[in-house]
């Protein structure tokens, strides 16, 4: 579980996250939405430590993680999981050798527990035969699933997840936010996911916190955002006219 408690931040003297409080249960996927600019990014980098908050607290379990000093955070982060917007994989590695990155990094395993672990996650992802592949040679959704598979290595308590569906196909789109659910919920692992994607807030939305000018506004499940009334809510997340239909119950 992680806990935010009354969160802030200021860039320049412009406060950018304005008291921030949230719980990420274990075994769900705790998405959070708003429009550029309304403090996603910057709370999830604070919430792994790349930005430094000017207030409140953000507990792992119980630890507060800004009051650690480096070593006390390496432990934490070491049970971190991270899927990147860009996938950030290395073009020179092979599949394999882009998943069992932090293993070697953060492992001190033999190679054969690392090449086990490694296959192991490449089946979760349903990517059994592509380990000796480049990343230029697979499609986006693959490239996804390797990031996925990489986050995951580790074993992590925590997952953090930028714009997973970021550049993707809406099916495919699908598939990854159904994978990165099944996962939360095989593994019971605290699932953090920054998004854009209404079909994930909608379908794998175990909790969802709208941000509007760095405050938390809404707080629900994705299935009570259908019947919410909240009108900045609304706004947001049926900003199409097709979706404006479908929530209306007029297109079928």
């Amino acid at each position: 579980m992680i806990e935010l408690v009354s969160v802030s931040k200021s860039f320049d003297g412009v406060q950018v996250l304005k008291g921030i409080s949230s719980v990420f249960k274990e075994g769900e996927c705790s998405l959070t939405i708003g429009k550029s600019g309304s403090g996603k990014t910057v709370l999830m980098k604070s919430m792994v430590g790349l930005n430094e908050v000017d207030g409140g607290a953000i507990l792992y379990d119980g630890r507060d993680f800004t009051k650690m000093n480096f070593k006390e955070r390496r432990a934490i982060r070491k049970e971190i999981g991270m899927l990147f917007q860009g996938n950030a994989l290395f073009d020179s590695m092979t599949v394999e050798e882009n998943v069992r990155f932090p293993l070697d990094m953060f492992s001190s395993i033999t190679m054969k527990e690392k090449t086990d672990r490694v296959n192991n996650c490449l089946s979760r992802v349903n990517l059994e035969n592509a380990n000796n592949k480049y990343p230029s040679e697979i499609s986006g959704g693959m490239m996804k699933r390797v990031g996925i598979a990489r986050a995951i290595v580790l074993e992590p308590k925590y997952l953090f997840c930028d714009e997973p569906n970021s550049g993707l196909d809406p099916k495919t789109a699908i598939v990854i936010a159904n994978l990165i659910k099944e996962l939360t919920v095989d593994l019971n692992i605290t699932t953090v996911v920054n998004t854009h994607d209404m079909n994930s807030v909608i379908g794998i939305g175990d909790k969802v916190m709208l941000l509007h000018n760095g405050e938390k506004h809404w707080e629900g499940s994705g299935k009570s955002i259908l019947k919410s009334d909240d009108e900045i809510l609304n706004d947001f997340v049926f900003a199409s006219p097709f979706l404006q239909e479908l929530r209306r119950g007029v297109v079928k």
